[in-house]
């Protein structure tokens, strides 16, 4: 078998690794027979040199075959699953899986916290009162079986090699590295074991990767890794240019969701998941037409479905009108006239960030404090026009000041698609 010290010089020299070598890190990395400083020099060589197909490939299918493996499929039948590669005010997920769901389209997701400037479906969900994420195995089978979605945080054992390598990925500058993220991303999502993938992938300066030839090799990356592994995917390329709905904060943002499975959504966001939704059925033999998407919202089905989600995983009578905002609110207003050329996403998600945890502490946030986002990039504005309004708790002047400074006014500016491919 080859040593560690074996497998880093044949990185070093450029040469391609076996699969056996491959699992030998990951091995390594769950057992804890490889150090620290070790797997820090794999993950160096492969940010530098990067993996190809195969190597991505076994990285992935050892990562996923180091924990536990759901496959939900298996017993429940075909079902779909979804995952966003981040931005700011992006509650996709908790709009299309119960659209889905009330199409006919069975449809389970382990969600993660927020990342970065990127928020976490998890933290939106918790804004909910009451309500409780963990899922193991049968507890998820239960979920789809009653509501056909289910949704929440996986128990332990999922991806424990994952858990330590993306340690080190932080820790190290390669957290950017496409074949690392597939492997990470990937072997979390086949854990489930799902009929199908649909990716969300963002693009824009808001985005993960800000430069568009990355965000499509990322993409295609995903899908073809994902196929390789035996699950079909697609994905849908999206603007992260600008928070993506018209809200941006954990309580908000559900409560966005809310509105638009009952028909008062933004169109903008309301693209998106007709994208996703229709692009994840697809996946599993459905087509969904629009006449199908606009009588689940019509009618209240798609909305009851989140509803009855959140009651069956324990959500406090009334919830739903409990979702408030903190009590201090400020404006953001435009600095000249002209049009939006430019919304700095990226600082808008950090500033927001920061004001949700006045204290730095990662387990307590604030789940009222929200972001109002009232014009579009493209538009129209005159000076002393708002632009934002912020819901805070305290001095609003921090935040003010970040969201304010995000904003570029210029003499003309064209809107970007919100749907790329």
């Amino acid at each position: 078998m080859a040593t560690p010290f074996d497998i880093l010089n044949r990185m070093r020299e450029g040469r391609t690794l076996t699969a056996a070598e491959v699992r030998s890190v990951v091995d390594g990395a769950a057992s804890g027979s490889w150090t620290d400083v070790q797997l820090a020099a794999f993950l160096m060589a492969a940010a530098m040199r990067g993996l190809d197909r195969d190597e991505t490939r076994e990285f992935t299918l050892a990562m996923l075959e180091s924990g536990d493996q759901w496959a939900l499929a298996e017993d429940f039948g075909p079902l779909v699953d979804k995952h966003s590669t981040g931005g700011v005010g992006d509650t996709v997920s908790l709009i299309a899986l119960p659209l889905l769901a009330s199409c006919g389209v069975p449809a389970a997701k382990l969600t993660g916290r927020a990342l970065g400037h990127s928020g976490g479906t998890a933290d939106k969900l918790e804004s909910i009162p009451g309500v409780r994420l963990e899922l193991d195995r049968a507890g998820t089978l239960d979920l789809l079986d009653r509501f056909s979605m289910a949704i929440g945080i996986a128990t332990a054992g999922i991806a424990p090699a994952d858990k330590r390598l993306y340690g080190l990925r932080d820790r190290t500058s390669t957290v950017s590295s496409i074949p690392l993220v597939v492997g990470s991303i990937l072997s979390k999502k086949l854990a489930l074991g799902s009929s199908g993938i649909v990716f969300d992938v963002k693009i824009g300066n808001g985005a993960f990767f800000a430069d568009a030839r990355d965000t499509r090799s990322l993409a295609s990356s995903l899908v073809e890794i994902s196929a390789a592994c035996g699950t079909p995917a697609d994905y849908v390329l999206s603007d992260m240019n600008q928070p993506l709905g018209r809200w941006v904060g954990h309580a908000a943002e559900v409560r966005e969701a809310l509105d638009c499975l009952a028909g008062d959504g933004d169109p903008r966001l309301l693209e998106v998941v007709t994208a996703i939704c229709r692009k994840a059925a697809r996946l599993v033999g459905r087509k969904l037409s629009p006449g199908e998407i606009d009588s689940a919202i019509g009618s209240g089905t798609a909305r009851q479905k989140l509803v009855d989600w959140a009651d069956a995983q324990g959500a406090r009578p009334g919830w739903v009108d409990s979702l408030d905002l903190a009590p201090v609110e400020a404006v953001v207003t435009a600095s000249g006239s002209g049009f939006l050329e430019a919304v700095d996403c990226r600082r808008i998600g950090n500033a927001f960030a920061d004001a949700c945890r006045p204290d730095r502490d990662p387990h307590s946030i604030d789940h009222a404090v929200a972001l109002r986002y009232d014009v579009r990039l493209g538009e129209r504005v005159e000076r002393g026009q708002e632009l934002a309004r912020l819901y805070v708790r305290g001095d609003p002047e921090p935040l003010q000041r970040e969201v304010g400074a995000a904003f570029v006014i210029g003499e003309e500016a064209e809107p970007p698609p919100t749907v790329m491919e």
